[in-house]
């Protein structure tokens, strides 16, 4: 006859919660989190382009009316726009370090599209003093403002992530049993990007 012993379960169960908990404290969940922080991050992201996105053809039929002549400006931001979009992105994106560099490309030639846009609006004086342009070109600025700080939050967040896996215990987690997550790429600054577009007049 097999008898059990009452202190055998409740010691199996002290040994399961006293392992629990260790497991949890030593680090186990660190690279999962951060992961997940990463891809929150670069959620931000996307939804701030998507924002400046939305804002551009409202801003297009304001100076149309006002600076037919700049034929050329307004193409160029209309085909920027239409690259930027044509580029589907989202978190499995953040695998794929050639695509990250084509939507950040895509980015910052709209970026520049839109600079040269508002310096054209620089030369009629009644664009500058429409309200609607006014409101626009305000909304543009804020967003410009948010691209910058989620794509600092995206940046840090990938480096405290990449930090994680690299060092110590989060290498040997990574190694043990999140190897299928890899390094993560981030922004890199473009050619000319120390200045910022002049969305101000």
């Amino acid at each position: 006859m097999n008898v059990k012993h009452p202190y055998r379960s409740s010691l199996k169960m002290a040994v399961i919660l006293l392992l629990s908990t260790w497991l949890a404290g030593c680090g186990i969940n660190t690279i999962p989190t951060l992961d997940e922080q990463v891809k929150a991050a670069w959620a931000q992201v996307q939804n701030q382009y998507q924002r400046r996105t939305d804002l551009i053809p409202n801003l297009m039929e304001v100076v149309k009316g006002y600076a037919k002549h700049e034929e050329a400006t307004l193409t160029a931001v209309t085909e920027a726009r239409a690259k930027a979009t044509s580029i589907q992105v989202d978190a499995t994106t953040l695998d794929n370090p050639e695509k990250l560099k084509q939507f950040q490309q895509a980015q910052d030639q709209l970026s520049g599209a839109l600079s040269r846009l508002m310096v054209v609006s620089e030369r009629y004086p009644d664009l500058k003093a429409n309200q609607n342009f006014l409101a626009l070109q305000s909304q543009l600025e804020g967003t410009e403002n948010r691209i910058s700080v989620a794509r600092r939050d995206f940046i840090l967040a990938v480096q405290k992530y990449n930090t994680e896996i690299r060092t110590f215990p989060g290498r040997l987690w990574h190694s043990v049993m999140y190897s299928d997550l890899p390094i993560r790429e981030t922004f890199e600054a473009s050619a000319g990007s120390e200045k910022a577009p002049q969305l101000e007049f």
